[in-house]
């Protein structure tokens, strides 16, 4: 899964929240110099992560791209279910998705200091574009893939897979809404159990 998911999947806890977001940017586990929930946070994303990438449904989202992108194919299957995630807002919310992005912007504002320096140099960019916002429009999911392919060097080619997407829009939104029920349940479960 991609940035929207992991927040929501963090259930308003704020330090969950940070490490479910950070958690990408932390390598292996030097994370014990952060408070304990963020730590917590850090392990709820790699619980996600291993449970997204063992499951059949996005296994078969992945296979209908790889073909065309290889190894990249699962990282733009968490791009697409992130869209879907983002259109389909006000199925798994109450409060609006401008609403909850800006709080979470506040909230990496507000923890800049324990940021790791990536995450910092990212939080501008993101903020002033407003990438998890624009995860509900094809144009903003369509920014994310080129910005994607340019950090490949062109290699991944993952500017094209915008045209995958629209192709099979209907199949990749069924199996993200099969799936995401499962690892609300999933990440629910591991949640209370930190």
């Amino acid at each position: 899964m991609n940035f929207l998911a992991h927040i929501y999947l963090s259930f308003g806890d704020n330090e969950i929240t940070i490490g479910n977001f950070i958690a990408d940017s932390i390598r292996a586990n030097k994370f014990s110099h952060l408070p304990e929930r963020v730590q917590k946070g850090i392990q709820l994303h790699r619980l996600i992560d291993t449970y997204t990438d063992s499951h059949p449904i996005p296994k078969k989202s992945s296979k209908r791209l790889h073909k065309n992108y290889g190894h990249y194919s699962r990282v733009i299957i968490d791009i697409y279910y992130d869209h879907f995630l983002a259109k389909n807002w006000k199925n798994y919310s109450d409060i609006p998705l401008a609403v909850f992005v800006d709080n979470f912007y506040d909230l990496l504002e507000d923890n800049y200091t324990i940021l790791p320096e990536g995450v910092k140099r990212m939080m501008p960019y993101m903020i002033s574009d407003n990438w998890i916002f624009n995860y509900s429009k094809m144009t903003g999911i369509s920014k994310v893939l080129d910005g994607m392919n340019r950090r490949t060097k062109n290699k991944s080619k993952m500017n094209f897979a915008i045209l995958d997407l629209e192709e099979h829009y209907i199949e990749f939104e069924k199996e993200f809404t099969d799936f995401f029920e499962e690892l609300i349940t999933f990440s629910k479960q591991k949640y209370i159990s930190l």
